[in-house]
């Protein structure tokens, strides 16, 4: 563990051939997904891709189409069209579809035809009919989708392999699966150096499916450090990036899946304190930063971002200070110290006065 922490402590400020460093790159603002909640509204042409199939492009992607067989990872999300009921969201499971085109469910045919036709980083609406999604019966276990139900997909492809055998990740051998998401790192890093952020994330993210939850289960030994070995670095990439795409909160769950294996993890500390400061979370950054300062002490950047978030709090301080001040009033003004010696020097003056008086009549009365 101690070396792991001081391997992490010379890196956090370089560039290594396993994790970016994006805190000195330059900004590229970008959009998350919508929220979900109901089918995206797009005005783009309505493509034909087969009668009971069509699609609208709601961002365009880049590069080539899958061909049959390629394994395609996808995110999506699906309503009946007729309730607008949503039965399935894989952005929300944070776990992208493997699928290989030509060797798909029965329910995902009309799915898959849509896929067929898109880019790698595109993203689309595609309606399908009922005959080539869940059919005259529908599904009663999971996902609930009635009889004879028209489909809406939202469908992200992430992007995909070609393999001539159309291998899934299920048919493949640990080292396979960890050498192809380790490729898929690497390809990210080259994209990312090239500023090419929503590309790069990508990259990550199909590194990351390969390795699902499924995968780790099933690993131990120096098969799982194997594989958290390309697994981690790949979520922390993904939080640099979407940090400079301003989308902290899912930076935060980015670095939050690192910390579930590794609580010290210094730069998943800094990346989630980071995410935190600008969501003015300051409570929940400092303790992050500052764990993250024990075992990196002399670290620029965490040093760097505790400053400013000291001066942060300092000028919420000063803020709350002028509300209050006008609220309450401005504070008594104190008297000037030699006004309250004159005052002193009149009472005691006041006083002798008083006593010669006293005096005065007593001697009067006694001479009477």
């Amino acid at each position: 563990m101690e070396d792991e922490q001081e391997q992490q402590k010379r890196n956090i400020d370089q560039d290594d051939e396993n994790e970016i460093v994006a805190e000195g790159a330059s900004v590229v603002h970008g959009e998350p997904p919508s929220d979900g909640n109901a089918p995206p509204k797009v005005d783009s042409e309505v493509e034909i891709l087969q009668e009971k199939v069509t699609k609208q492009i709601v961002k365009e992607g880049h590069g080539q189409k899958p061909s049959k067989y390629a394994t395609c990872f996808l995110h999506y999300r699906a309503w009946t069209k007729s309730t607008q009921h949503k039965f399935e969201d894989t952005w929300n499971e944070q776990q992208p579809l493997e699928l290989v085109l030509g060797k798909e469910k029965k329910e995902m045919t009309g799915l898959s035809i849509g896929v067929a036709s898109m880019k790698s980083g595109e993203c689309a609406l595609l309606h399908v009919g009922w005959e080539l999604a869940y059919g005259k019966d529908g599904s009663f276990s999971f996902p609930n989708v009635p009889p004879m139900a028209d489909v809406l997909y939202e469908v992200e492809l992430i992007g995909f392999d070609e393999t001539k055998e159309g291998k899934a990740r299920s048919d493949m051998t640990v080292e396979e699966r960890i050498g192809a998401a380790d490729r898929r790192k690497m390809d990210g890093n080259a994209l990312f150096k090239e500023e090419k952020l929503e590309e790069a994330m990508q990259q990550y993210e199909m590194a990351i499916a390969y390795m699902g939850d499924d995968f780790m289960f099933q690993l131990f030994g120096k098969y799982r450090d194997m594989a958290l070995a390309v697994k981690n670095p790949c979520h922390l990439n993904m939080a640099a990036c979407l940090i400079k795409l301003k989308r902290y909160e899912e930076a935060i769950a980015q670095c939050s899946m690192v910390l579930t294996e590794d609580e010290n993890n210094i730069k998943a500390l800094f990346r989630r304190g980071k995410a935190r400061t600008e969501l003015g979370q300051t409570d929940a950054a400092r303790e992050d930063l500052l764990k993250a300062r024990k075992y990196a002490p002399e670290d620029k950047a965490i040093t760097r971002e505790l400053k400013f978030l000291a001066e942060h709090d300092k000028a919420v301080y000063q803020k709350q200070k002028e509300i209050y001040k006008g609220i309450f009033g401005p504070r008594p003004e104190p008297k000037p110290k030699h006004g309250i010696i004159v005052t002193q020097l009149i009472l005691i003056w006041e006083w002798l006065i008083s006593l010669f008086y006293r005096l005065f009549k007593r001697e009067k009365r006694h001479a009477d």
